[in-house]
Protein backbone atom coordinates (compact mmCIF):
# COMPACT_ATOMS: atom_id res chain seq x y z
CA UNK A 1 0.00 0.00 0.00
CA UNK A 2 1.18 3.13 -0.86
CA UNK A 3 0.87 6.97 0.63
CA UNK A 4 -1.22 8.00 -2.32
CA UNK A 5 -3.63 4.44 -1.23
CA UNK A 6 -3.45 5.09 2.07
CA UNK A 7 -4.84 9.18 1.70
CA UNK A 8 -8.04 7.81 -0.62
CA UNK A 9 -9.17 4.90 1.72
CA UNK A 10 -9.12 7.38 4.52
CA UNK A 11 -10.54 9.68 2.87
CA UNK A 12 -13.49 7.07 2.02
CA UNK A 13 -13.38 5.73 5.55
CA UNK A 14 -13.82 9.67 6.85
CA UNK A 15 -16.17 10.15 4.68
CA UNK A 16 -18.42 6.97 3.95
CA UNK A 17 -18.53 5.44 8.05
CA UNK A 18 -21.22 8.02 9.12
CA UNK A 19 -23.23 8.61 6.06
CA UNK A 20 -25.99 5.67 4.92
CA UNK A 21 -24.10 4.90 1.91
CA UNK A 22 -21.85 1.73 3.03
CA UNK A 23 -18.38 2.39 4.06
CA UNK A 24 -17.29 -1.36 3.90
CA UNK A 25 -18.65 -1.27 0.61
CA UNK A 26 -17.15 1.51 -0.34
CA UNK A 27 -13.75 0.38 0.47
CA UNK A 28 -13.97 -3.20 -1.19
CA UNK A 29 -14.82 -1.15 -4.24
CA UNK A 30 -12.20 1.25 -3.80
CA UNK A 31 -9.41 -1.54 -3.07
CA UNK A 32 -10.42 -3.71 -6.17
CA UNK A 33 -9.78 -0.29 -8.55
CA UNK A 34 -6.15 0.00 -6.61
CA UNK A 35 -5.36 -3.60 -6.61
CA UNK A 36 -4.44 -3.73 -2.58
CA UNK A 37 -4.31 -7.34 -1.45
CA UNK A 38 -5.91 -7.92 1.54
CA UNK A 39 -2.79 -8.68 3.44
CA UNK A 40 -1.33 -7.75 6.86
CA UNK A 41 -0.48 -4.33 5.97
CA UNK A 42 -3.96 -3.97 4.65
CA UNK A 43 -5.57 -5.54 7.96
CA UNK A 44 -3.79 -3.40 10.33
CA UNK A 45 -4.69 0.14 7.84
CA UNK A 46 -8.25 -0.86 8.24
CA UNK A 47 -8.14 -1.32 12.09
CA UNK A 48 -5.96 1.97 12.32
CA UNK A 49 -8.93 4.17 10.21
CA UNK A 50 -11.20 2.84 12.73
CA UNK A 51 -10.06 3.89 15.06
CA UNK A 52 -9.79 7.33 13.57
CA UNK A 53 -13.42 7.81 13.05
CA UNK A 54 -14.21 6.01 16.53
CA UNK A 55 -11.73 9.35 17.85
CA UNK A 56 -13.80 11.87 15.70
CA UNK A 57 -16.78 10.73 17.40
CA UNK A 58 -15.75 11.15 20.49
CA UNK A 59 -14.48 14.74 19.71
CA UNK A 60 -17.95 15.49 18.26
CA UNK A 61 -19.54 14.36 21.22
CA UNK A 62 -17.57 14.75 24.46
CA UNK A 63 -19.90 16.64 26.50
CA UNK A 64 -21.99 12.82 26.09
CA UNK A 65 -19.22 10.90 27.31
CA UNK A 66 -19.63 11.59 30.85
CA UNK A 67 -20.68 9.79 33.62
CA UNK A 68 -23.86 12.31 34.38
CA UNK A 69 -24.63 10.53 30.34
CA UNK A 70 -25.04 7.13 32.03
CA UNK A 71 -28.96 7.15 31.14
CA UNK A 72 -28.06 7.56 27.45
CA UNK A 73 -25.64 5.56 27.39
CA UNK A 74 -27.68 2.33 28.66
CA UNK A 75 -29.73 2.92 25.64
CA UNK A 76 -27.28 2.77 23.48
CA UNK A 77 -25.18 -0.27 24.64
CA UNK A 78 -28.74 -1.79 24.91
CA UNK A 79 -29.01 -1.28 21.19
CA UNK A 80 -25.34 -2.77 20.54
CA UNK A 81 -26.74 -6.34 22.03
CA UNK A 82 -28.08 -7.47 18.80
CA UNK A 83 -25.47 -6.70 16.16
CA UNK A 84 -22.85 -7.42 18.54
CA UNK A 85 -24.49 -10.95 19.44
CA UNK A 86 -25.02 -11.78 16.22
CA UNK A 87 -21.49 -10.80 14.71
CA UNK A 88 -19.92 -13.04 16.92
CA UNK A 89 -22.22 -16.20 16.39
CA UNK A 90 -21.91 -16.15 12.92
CA UNK A 91 -18.78 -14.34 11.69
CA UNK A 92 -17.79 -17.55 9.56
CA UNK A 93 -21.46 -17.33 7.89
CA UNK A 94 -21.07 -12.94 7.52
CA UNK A 95 -17.52 -13.06 5.73
CA UNK A 96 -18.98 -15.37 3.24
CA UNK A 97 -20.94 -12.34 2.07
CA UNK A 98 -18.30 -10.40 1.00
CA UNK A 99 -18.82 -10.22 -2.56
CA UNK A 100 -19.11 -6.94 -5.19
CA UNK A 101 -22.28 -8.42 -6.33
CA UNK A 102 -23.77 -8.58 -2.91
CA UNK A 103 -22.42 -4.89 -1.92
CA UNK A 104 -24.21 -3.96 -5.29
CA UNK A 105 -27.89 -5.40 -4.39
CA UNK A 106 -27.81 -3.87 -0.54
CA UNK A 107 -26.70 -0.73 -2.22
CA UNK A 108 -29.97 -1.01 -4.52
CA UNK A 109 -32.15 -2.48 -1.96
CA UNK A 110 -30.68 0.39 0.81
CA UNK A 111 -31.83 3.46 -1.63
CA UNK A 112 -35.17 2.02 -2.48
CA UNK A 113 -36.26 1.45 1.16
CA UNK A 114 -34.67 4.70 2.28
CA UNK A 115 -37.03 6.28 -0.87
CA UNK A 116 -40.27 4.53 0.72
CA UNK A 117 -39.46 5.77 4.38
CA UNK A 118 -38.90 9.58 3.01
CA UNK A 119 -42.21 9.27 0.91
CA UNK A 120 -44.72 6.98 3.03
CA UNK A 121 -43.57 6.85 6.47
CA UNK A 122 -42.27 9.91 7.69
CA UNK A 123 -44.67 12.50 9.60
CA UNK A 124 -45.02 15.67 9.18
CA UNK A 125 -46.34 16.45 13.32
CA UNK A 126 -44.19 18.09 15.60
CA UNK A 127 -43.73 15.64 18.31
CA UNK A 128 -40.74 13.83 16.58
CA UNK A 129 -38.31 13.07 19.01
CA UNK A 130 -35.11 15.76 18.34
CA UNK A 131 -33.18 14.83 20.81
CA UNK A 132 -31.21 11.51 21.60
CA UNK A 133 -31.35 11.20 25.00
CA UNK A 134 -35.36 11.17 24.89
CA UNK A 135 -35.00 7.87 23.39
CA UNK A 136 -36.60 5.23 25.14
CA UNK A 137 -35.16 1.79 25.66
CA UNK A 138 -37.85 0.53 23.56
CA UNK A 139 -36.83 2.22 20.88
CA UNK A 140 -32.75 1.90 21.27
CA UNK A 141 -33.65 -2.12 21.15
CA UNK A 142 -35.86 -1.45 18.21
CA UNK A 143 -32.97 0.15 16.36
CA UNK A 144 -30.63 -2.30 17.50
CA UNK A 145 -32.17 -4.73 15.80
CA UNK A 146 -32.83 -3.09 13.16
CA UNK A 147 -28.86 -2.17 13.06
CA UNK A 148 -28.19 -5.94 12.71
CA UNK A 149 -29.11 -5.70 8.83
CA UNK A 150 -25.32 -3.81 8.70
CA UNK A 151 -24.09 -7.03 8.89
CA UNK A 152 -24.64 -7.70 4.88
CA UNK A 153 -21.93 -6.02 2.85
CA UNK A 154 -23.22 -3.07 1.39
CA UNK A 155 -25.97 -2.30 3.67
CA UNK A 156 -24.54 0.40 5.82
CA UNK A 157 -24.38 0.50 9.89
CA UNK A 158 -25.38 4.38 9.42
CA UNK A 159 -28.14 3.41 7.20
CA UNK A 160 -29.81 0.79 8.80
CA UNK A 161 -29.23 2.52 12.48
CA UNK A 162 -31.00 5.87 10.82
CA UNK A 163 -33.89 3.83 9.24
CA UNK A 164 -34.82 1.75 12.56
CA UNK A 165 -34.55 5.37 14.26
CA UNK A 166 -36.90 6.80 11.57
CA UNK A 167 -39.25 4.22 11.76
CA UNK A 168 -39.47 4.34 15.75
CA UNK A 169 -40.36 8.49 15.38
CA UNK A 170 -36.65 10.52 15.79
CA UNK A 171 -35.79 13.07 13.73
CA UNK A 172 -34.03 13.11 10.57
CA UNK A 173 -31.09 15.30 12.76
CA UNK A 174 -31.77 12.83 15.99
CA UNK A 175 -31.87 9.82 14.07
CA UNK A 176 -27.99 10.78 12.86
CA UNK A 177 -26.81 11.70 16.48
CA UNK A 178 -27.71 8.08 17.56
CA UNK A 179 -26.44 6.46 14.66
CA UNK A 180 -23.58 8.57 15.57
CA UNK A 181 -23.26 7.41 19.21
CA UNK A 182 -23.84 3.60 18.11
CA UNK A 183 -20.84 4.26 16.29
CA UNK A 184 -18.91 4.17 19.08
CA UNK A 185 -19.41 0.62 20.89
CA UNK A 186 -19.78 -1.15 17.18
CA UNK A 187 -16.67 0.07 15.92
CA UNK A 188 -14.91 0.09 19.23
CA UNK A 189 -15.73 -3.68 19.59
CA UNK A 190 -14.72 -4.50 16.22
CA UNK A 191 -11.72 -2.79 16.00
CA UNK A 192 -10.80 -4.34 19.58
CA UNK A 193 -11.45 -7.59 17.66
CA UNK A 194 -9.46 -6.87 14.95
CA UNK A 195 -6.05 -5.45 16.64
CA UNK A 196 -6.24 -8.46 18.86
CA UNK A 197 -6.43 -10.99 15.60
CA UNK A 198 -3.75 -9.12 13.60
CA UNK A 199 -1.41 -6.88 16.39
CA UNK A 200 1.19 -9.27 14.81
CA UNK A 201 1.03 -7.79 11.61
CA UNK A 202 1.50 -4.22 12.83
CA UNK A 203 4.95 -5.31 12.59
CA UNK A 204 4.83 -5.37 9.03
CA UNK A 205 3.15 -2.31 8.39
CA UNK A 206 4.38 0.90 7.04
CA UNK A 207 4.38 3.16 9.95
CA UNK A 208 4.24 6.34 8.02
CA UNK A 209 0.90 4.75 6.00
CA UNK A 210 -0.58 3.87 9.17
CA UNK A 211 -0.15 7.81 10.13
CA UNK A 212 -1.52 8.95 7.56
CA UNK A 213 -4.60 7.09 6.84
CA UNK A 214 -5.16 7.56 10.60
CA UNK A 215 -5.08 11.52 10.31
CA UNK A 216 -6.81 11.95 6.90
CA UNK A 217 -9.29 9.23 7.85
CA UNK A 218 -9.87 11.17 11.61
CA UNK A 219 -9.92 15.08 9.91
CA UNK A 220 -12.11 13.86 6.79
CA UNK A 221 -14.67 11.90 9.58
CA UNK A 222 -14.99 14.90 11.97
CA UNK A 223 -16.20 17.31 9.37
CA UNK A 224 -18.23 15.11 7.61
CA UNK A 225 -20.06 14.69 10.99
CA UNK A 226 -20.74 18.49 11.11
CA UNK A 227 -21.53 18.64 7.71
CA UNK A 228 -24.09 15.62 7.69
CA UNK A 229 -25.89 17.50 10.63
CA UNK A 230 -25.84 20.95 8.48
CA UNK A 231 -27.36 18.96 5.39
CA UNK A 232 -30.04 17.40 7.44
CA UNK A 233 -31.42 20.94 8.64
CA UNK A 234 -32.67 21.61 4.77
CA UNK A 235 -32.47 18.14 3.20
CA UNK A 236 -33.77 14.82 3.43
CA UNK A 237 -32.15 11.48 2.88
CA UNK A 238 -33.63 11.20 -0.72
CA UNK A 239 -30.66 12.21 -2.24
CA UNK A 240 -28.72 9.16 -0.32
CA UNK A 241 -31.02 6.84 -1.58
CA UNK A 242 -30.67 7.82 -5.13
CA UNK A 243 -27.10 7.95 -4.93
CA UNK A 244 -27.42 4.36 -3.48
CA UNK A 245 -29.59 2.98 -6.27
CA UNK A 246 -27.45 4.57 -8.89
CA UNK A 247 -24.28 2.89 -7.43
CA UNK A 248 -25.55 -0.35 -6.91
CA UNK A 249 -26.53 -0.33 -10.66
CA UNK A 250 -23.24 1.12 -11.64
CA UNK A 251 -21.61 -1.84 -9.59
CA UNK A 252 -23.67 -4.52 -11.32
CA UNK A 253 -22.94 -3.28 -14.67
CA UNK A 254 -18.94 -2.92 -13.99
CA UNK A 255 -18.38 -5.93 -12.51
CA UNK A 256 -21.06 -8.15 -14.35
Amino acid sequence: MTILDSIILGIIEGFTEFLPISSTGHLIVASQFLGIDQNSVTKAYQVIIQFAAILAVILNYKEKFTIKKIDLWTKIFLAFIPIGAVGFIFSDQIKELFSIQVVAVMFIVGGVIFLLVEKFFIPTETHLIDDVEQVTLKQSMIIGFAQIFALIPGTSRAGSTIIGALLVGLSRRASAEFSFLLAFPVMSAVTAYDLLKHYNEFSDANLITLVVGFVVSFIVAYLTIKLFLAFLEKFTFVAFGIYRILFGIILLVVFS
